[in-house]
């Protein structure tokens, strides 16, 4: 696999508190698609940064963790973010959760600093894998609107979504639907992924995809 966009950089995020559990094992498939991809890639669990919620800051400072850290030197100068998570309560892990509402006290307010975070918050690349234990396909739905809905706010592209279902850690792997494959595939084609998302005016060809060669276009039973 070759990649179009070597100089950009993918951050996979896991927020979940299993190393060795399904979501993680989601990201780790993404990452070795990207570095055989040729990107700069890493994989960074969000339990190593964020030990706290965010407070109310006019009365109470951030926790005393290294989320600052994240945010501004992994999270900021990234081109795309893979977000790894289980589904808890139907919805994504609070460590994931946390990790988007802190991100609120770096951009909130006027100030420089604040104005430079909202700039590099936007027109970034956002994937998401979830694993659940529930083969019920509504199960992650909550997740991928929030998404969506994370990607419309910093005009960002949501471009590629992954489901695995198991249980016990790893067990994601026997899910016949080969979810760890498919995290591989969006990993090594993050940058490359054809994205579109249409509006009244935009204008679009008639074709989705590049016309197949005209060789191939010929009448069927016919002899080119």
């Amino acid at each position: 696999m070759n990649s179009h966009h070597p100089d950009k950089r993918l951050l996979i995020l896991v927020g979940s508190p299993r190393r060795d559990g399904n979501s993680a094992a989601l990201g780790a498939a993404a990452l070795r698609g990207a570095q055989a991809a040729g990107l700069s890639a890493a994989l960074l669990f969000l339990d190593d940064y964020i030990q706290g919620f965010l407070p109310d800051l006019r009365h109470a400072p951030a926790p005393a963790d290294r989320y600052a850290e994240l945010f501004l030197e992994h999270f900021l100068p990234a081109d795309g973010v893979l977000i790894c998570t289980p589904i808890y309560w139907y919805g994504m892990s609070a460590q994931t959760k946390a990790f988007f509402d802190r991100s609120f006290s770096h951009y909130a307010g006027a100030s420089p600093e604040a104005e430079q975070a909202k700039a590099r918050m936007a027109g970034k690349r956002l994937g998401l894998a979830v694993a659940s234990e529930e083969t019920y396909p509504g199960a992650a739905l909550g997740i991928v609107h929030q998404v969506q809905e994370y990607a419309r706010y910093t005009h960002s592209d949501f471009v590629g979504y992954v489901h695995g279902v198991g249980n016990l850690r790893g067990e994601v792997a026997a899910d016949p639907r080969r979810p760890l494959e498919a995290a591989e595939r969006l990993g090594a084609d993050f940058f490359t992924l054809k994205y579109s998302d249409y509006r009244l005016e935009t204008p679009r060809d008639r074709n989705v995809w590049p016309s197949p060669e005209p060789a191939l276009r010929s009448t069927p039973g016919v002899l080119p």
